[in-house]
């Protein structure tokens, strides 16, 4: 397994994360302990969890997913080997809210670690991250910026400050964003540098073969500020294995139960371009899930690769990932096929 630092921090991540949001919903605690357990062996010592886990998220199950994890810590006794990464909620959560006015403000941010560190049976979080802006602003699928003239949104500086408390008193090592614009990052950076307070490490976004749209002035930000991402959905929901072609909905596959999550195949262009990629992956001799993973590990502003499984032999498959070096033919026909297919699914 390769390992690099995360940002300026002291941490060194493996280049394949361990993600969960299926934990506590599509999967059980036996589940998760056996996919912690192969990927502990097979080099892999990052784990990314969010406190409004599982997804979808439903009040009966929210904060399952850290509960989880915390008792894998407490049967094992292996805190010390595995860096956690776990996230802050914003306003705007589908269902019931997880505090009473939500917000990015002080309040807000110290309930929500408390919450986490309680379920996760730590002392400290080594990366606290949060979830998604409290502004209206493109995420989630959502392209074109439109912008709010009445916008009453926590202050940027207030949501740092508040996060910075939390680094002073030991409660959190290291703090991230996620889901956030290159205006945002920036605004981060600077409000850091302008109070003295702690300068984010990594930055979260989605960013696979469907949706390079980070590419498009947040790469160059996170190579030359030093904040690397932590792309999620590398697999776009699993529509780039392939399983979904000529319009087979596996039993128990994520876009099969949960029809909400239709980012990556709602639009014509999302499933042509999928068909191409897979095509390509075919024509190279490469599974098309390894091919789709290992070009998100290839990106030189990629730190760690957060891949999720709901079976032990898909994760084996996603975190062997790492070991596959595309080449430089294949890269320049994945690089015409972006040009063909421009961000079909930001």
């Amino acid at each position: 397994m390769e390992y690099q630092q995360l940002g300026h921090s002291n941490l060194q991540v493996s280049k394949i994360c361990l993600g969960t949001m299926t934990w506590g919903e599509q999967n059980t605690q036996a589940d998760a302990f056996q996919q912690i357990d192969y990927a502990l062996s097979q080099g892999v010592n990052f784990i990314d969890t969010a406190e409004m886990y599982p997804v979808p998220p439903q009040a009966t199950t929210q904060g399952e997913t850290e509960r989880i994890i915390g008792q894998y810590l407490k049967a094992k006794g292996n805190r010390d080997q595995l860096i956690i990464a776990t996230k802050v909620a914003a306003p705007g959560v589908k269902g019931d809210p997880l505090r009473p006015d939500m917000a990015l403000d002080w309040r807000n941010i110290h309930q929500a670690v408390e919450g986490s560190l309680s379920r996760l049976g730590i002392d400290t979080i080594d990366l606290y991250q949060v979830h998604w802006p409290e502004r209206q602003t493109n995420f989630f699928g959502q392209f074109m910026y439109e912008h709010d003239n009445d916008d009453h949104s926590t202050p940027i500086l207030e949501t740092l400050t508040a996060l910075s408390e939390l680094v002073k008193q030991g409660k959190v090592r290291y703090i991230g964003i996620s889901n956030e614009t290159p205006w945002g990052v920036m605004k981060y950076l600077k409000l850091a540098e302008k109070h003295d307070l702690p300068k984010i490490v990594s930055i979260q976004n989605p960013y696979n073969l469907l949706n390079r749209s980070f590419e498009m002035g947040g790469s160059e930000i996170s190579l030359r500020e030093n904040v690397p991402l932590l792309p999620y959905s590398p697999l776009a929901f699993g529509a780039l294995t392939g399983k979904y072609e000529n319009e087979q909905w596996p039993q128990g596959a994520r876009m099969t139960v949960y029809k909400r999550f239709a980012r990556y195949n709602s639009t014509p262009m999302a499933l042509e371009a999928t068909q191409a990629y897979v095509n390509l992956a075919r024509e190279f001799s490469l599974s098309p899930a390894q091919m789709a993973l290992a070009f998100v590990n290839s990106r030189q502003f990629v730190a760690a690769n957060i891949i999720g499984a709901t079976g032990l032999e898909q994760l084996q498959q996603n975190i062997a990932s790492h070991q596959l070096i595309l080449s430089t033919e294949l890269l320049k026909r994945i690089d015409e096929l972006s040009l063909l297919y421009r961000f079909p699914c930001p």
